[in-house]
């Protein structure tokens, strides 16, 4: 190992020996506040450094919503929504931009583009002498801690989590790093499923109004989709289908090794095909994971609150709304959908991943 290897080796083991200490100091505080809130005759907040935290992540459309609702359904558990915690490194492209620069998407990115307070932690007395990239990182867990207690305090819930996308191929790397303790659910699917699935987002919530080729290609499936596939026409315009291959692959490859490289037993995986097969028997297994209530009357009754009927406002699972973010919740509609060019130019991508996480044995698909 090279000399600069070994240091950031015993950096990395420092900096989380440090948030483990900032979760120990936190304990202390909430120690004193429950002591006061005791004496006021008030409900003690919760303890960050006890509090079991954890993150649902999954690449765009692989079913991460659903299993947020499945989760939040449960009477220990607060998983109410995506507060984009990570992803130190990725802009939202449709947010408009400020003074020439488009505005941070994530608390990760928020923090590290704080200019003046990196700046103020530099010169502060209290802090000018140390790593001020560590106390922004310690600054970044705090908040979290600060964000998931809160919310949590106001239920009679005791575990809380957030829906984390994989906006870029660092998210495990990051809550590695920033919250090495806590448990990750990793969410996949089949990146054809998903692949569709995102096309049909940008239909309806992105700026398909802005590209003349992806507004035709919409209407045209709207109007009828059999005469559209029937004339070998791809739902994909452009190279679009080789970018989402290429951000599908590399972000899931890359966070399924650090997942179980840098977490450990607190990382976890459940297959979106596998959630909607034996839905009961995959969300016990989960729960059982995070330490809560695995009854089969509370299983039965997260299942039924987050069911396609339900989300769907009616429709059976394979019945299509093209509009609805609930569009089909079905596995396997890519066969129905991809043309031959679509079949050669995710296999030629993204093949490997595909035989890797056995949705192909082979190349032969």
């Amino acid at each position: 190992m090279s000399l600069d290897a070994a240091i950031g080796a015993l950096r990395s083991r420092a900096s989380k020996g440090a948030r483990r200490q900032i979760a120990i100091k936190n304990a202390e505080i909430v120690a004193l506040r429950s002591e006061l809130a005791r004496v006021r005759g008030e409900e003690p907040p919760p303890d960050p450094a006890s509090t079991p935290a954890f993150f649902a992540v999954g690449y765009q459309k692989s079913g991460t919503t659903w299993l947020m609702r499945m989760l939040d359904s449960h009477p220990e558990i607060l998983c109410k929504g995506e507060g984009r915690f990570f992803g130190a490194g990725w802009r939202q492209e449709s947010v408009r931009r400020i003074d020439d620069r488009r505005p941070p998407s994530s608390l990760h990115n928020a923090v590290l583009d704080a200019e003046y307070l990196k700046l103020w932690i530099e010169r502060s007395v209290w802090s000018r002498n140390d790593d001020a990239e560590e106390h922004l990182t310690n600054l970044i867990r705090m908040s979290i801690d600060y964000f998931l207690t809160g919310e949590l305090s106001k239920t009679s819930k005791r575990l809380v989590g957030d829906k984390s996308p994989l906006l870029t191929d660092t998210v495990l790397e990051e809550i590695a790093g920033i919250y090495p303790e806590a448990k990750v659910i990793h969410i996949i699917r089949d990146g054809r499923d998903a692949a569709i699935s995102a096309v049909h987002h940008s239909w309806n919530f992105g700026r398909a109004g802005k590209n003349a080729e992806t507004t035709a290609k919409r209407e045209a499936y709207r109007r009828d989709q059999r005469e559209l596939r029937g004339a070998g026409e791809s739902i994909f315009a452009g190279n679009s289908l080789s970018k989402l291959a290429k951000e599908w692959s590399d972000r899931v490859d890359k966070n399924v090794k650090d997942g179980q490289s840098l977490l450990g037993s607190n990382y976890s995986e459940v297959r979106y095909e596998d959630l909607l097969e034996k839905p009961e028997e995959e969300l016990r297994r989960l729960l059982n994971y995070l330490g809560a209530e695995a009854s089969e009357e509370i299983v039965r009754r997260c299942v039924s609150a987050a069911s396609f009927e339900k989300l769907s406002k009616g429709r059976k699972k394979g019945e299509e709304d093209p509009s609805s973010f609930f569009r089909k919740g079905v596995a396997g509609d890519w066969r129905n959908t991809f043309t031959e060019e679509d079949r050669r130019v995710f296999k030629e991508v993204a093949g490997d991943l595909l035989i890797k996480l056995g949705y192909e044995k082979d190349r032969d698909w």
